[in-house]
């Protein structure tokens, strides 16, 4: 049983899929590991690293040709050029795995199909108590909201703690977090520790608990949120007149926000527009609005994705692959999900499985040619 890390291809990504502390688990599970040359460099993992843990540095020909499992953070529709260059060199039977973008169409699942290779996709894995390990979505995010408070600070004209001098005293910032998953509940821990003054709202008033439990003010909007939390966890997409109200009442909260950090995203749709551009025109001059949600969309109708904009003198930020920003811990966590995961497939020694197991089935995209999915063979156009 032979294993491959793949390098990472697409520009600004800098994670990698293993990392050497990982490498034994593998073997553990009786696999024979093979690194690509420079895999691990731009997330601070020398190839020596790897060797020094029994792994094999080989060119991505050779690994492409010899593995029959290959990991990866960015497979089919997340890097669809990369894919479309190794596609003639995938074996039937391989197994991919990584973050496929499964709602995406692309042509890359065609190719998987008529390759007849396995994708398997780490977005999909169920929020159920065994998969917790492999739940590299709360992983990252837990990173994307931690960074996202030290992005708006540093951008930020003032101080987040309050501090009393000779001169006078220094009134704390006052920070918003817009969406209480775990993006969220990271922000606020990560604002309160740098001396904001926090609030938090999110459709689900079930979180109320984790956000006061904080220390941070929980916003109450006085909207009929019904049954607003879906599958997994994840908040539920609601209707647009839901969303409308919910504008009218955040805009007074959002006027006295110096710092907004916005984190509501659906998984497989466009992110839900939370803060108009009548919003933004009323923040304080000089405030900073930090959008997670701008590789979907983004959350403020004014953010460009990957882009850092001033409008109505307010900074907007929509960072794009936030945990590439934090490689090493990203790729540290990203690679214990992702070993985790494979475990599952694997029965004394050999790649082994269980395609009635939800966590396979829940995460796998193509198999044998076919789509066994119906919905994502819907979606995809397969």
């Amino acid at each position: 049983m032979k294993v491959g890390v793949l390098k990472e291809r697409l520009d600004g990504e800098r994670r990698v899929a293993l990392v050497p502390a990982h490498v034994a688990s593998l073997e553990k599970l009786g696999a024979e590991v093979m690194v690509e040359r420079g895999a691990g460099e731009t997330a601070g993992f020398a190839d020596e690293a790897y060797r020094e843990k029994g792994a094999a540095i080989v060119d991505r020909p050779q690994l492409l040709a010899d593995a029959d499992a290959v990991l990866t953070v960015r497979t089919a529709a997340a890097d669809p050029d990369g894919f479309a260059s190794d596609a003639s060199a995938m074996r039937e039977g391989q197994i991919f795995i990584g973050y496929a973008e499964p709602y995406a169409p692309s042509d890359a699942f065609k190719q998987a199909v008529d390759r007849k290779v396995s994708v398997f996709s780490m977005e999909l894995m169920p929020r159920i108590t065994r998969a917790q390990s492999m739940d590299s979505l709360s992983s990252m995010a837990s990173l994307a909201g931690y960074k996202a408070v030290l992005l708006a600070a540093n951008e930020l004209p003032k101080m987040f703690p309050m501090m009393m001098t000779a001169a006078g005293t220094i009134v704390a910032a006052r920070a918003f977090i817009v969406g209480v998953g775990v993006a969220g509940l990271q922000a606020i821990a990560t604002a309160k520790r740098l001396g904001a003054v926090v609030s938090a709202y999110d459709i689900r008033p079930a979180v109320k608990d984790q956000v006061k439990s904080l220390g941070a003010r929980f916003v109450e909007l006085e909207l009929d949120t019904g049954d607003s939390e879906g599958s997994g966890g994840y908040a539920r997409e609601m209707g647009e007149d839901f969303y409308k109200k919910q504008r009218e009442k955040m805009l007074e909260v959002i006027a006295e926000s110096d710092v907004v950090i916005t984190t509501a995203n659906i998984p497989g749709k466009k992110a839900p527009t939370l803060v108009t551009e009548e919003m933004v025109k009323a923040m304080p001059t000089g405030s900073v609005l930090v959008d997670l949600a701008a590789e979907r969309g983004g959350n403020c109708e004014l953010t460009e994705s990957g882009q850092t904009v001033v409008k109505h003198d307010v900074t907007i930020m929509g960072p794009e692959n936030i945990p590439a920003m934090l490689a090493e811990n990203a790729s540290t966590l990203y690679s214990k999900n992702i070993t985790s995961f494979f475990a599952t497939m694997v029965k004394e020694g050999r790649i082994d499985i269980d395609y009635e197991d939800e966590i396979i089935s829940s995460t796998m995209v193509t198999r044998d040619g076919t789509v066994p999915n119906d919905d994502l063979k819907e979606r995809l156009g397969l």
